[in-house]
């Protein structure tokens, strides 16, 4: 099984985190964010990946540490889960409609941390949720994660739909990505 758990505490956020690449799309978010929950739990269901997130974070503040401290810490686990990347498909894409959104993503589990993020949320808010911290999120995440990721709005005009687009649209290509198909590094390196 490809099983991580991250515990990261800084003087900001407090993080248990704990993802299986290998289970049945089993959610249990608690993170302080309401929002952030929500996409979390999108997240898992459309990756297929099983994950537990409890965080105590700064939020009176703002949300701004515990979004970017939990996509570093599921980049972490990520990494971990994924090991040597021995018999992944390495690749995955997917162009998902959410409602009048229409989100493309593509993924390279290639050893090298990248996101090339074109996500005009039309609102600075979602609720209390600050949109540009989908970003921090996703940067945090690849950066850990050693991923390269695209993330690219094609149709869009409700804030709320084209944030839930990106992330199930991102899960779908990891869940693509991550899917064993062999035996051995898909790469003509040797390594990843």
């Amino acid at each position: 099984m490809r099983i991580s758990s991250v515990n990261r505490k800084t003087a900001e956020t407090d993080i248990q985190l704990t993802l299986n690449l290998d289970g049945t799309g089993i959610a249990d978010i608690q993170t302080g964010c309401g929002f952030l929950d929500h996409m979390l739990t999108l997240f898992a269901v459309h990756s297929g990946y099983d994950l537990t997130v409890a965080c105590k974070g700064d939020t009176m503040v703002d949300d701004h540490h515990t979004v970017e401290d939990i996509g570093i810490c599921l980049g972490l686990a990520f990494s971990e889960a994924i090991g040597d990347k021995r018999g992944i498909a390495r690749y995955g894409e997917k162009i998902l409609p959410m409602d009048e959104s229409l989100i493309l993503s593509a993924v390279d589990i290639s050893g090298r941390g990248y996101l090339g993020y074109q996500l005009p949320i039309p609102t600075p808010k979602v609720g209390t949720f600050d949109t540009q911290l989908v970003e921090e999120f996703l940067l945090g995440f690849v950066r850990k994660a050693e991923i390269t990721l695209h993330v690219r709005m094609l149709d869009g005009t409700n804030s709320h739909h084209i944030i839930e687009g990106a992330f199930k649209s991102v899960a779908r290509s990891l869940k693509m990505a991550t899917a064993v198909c062999g035996d051995q590094i898909p790469s003509s390196k040797g390594v990843l």
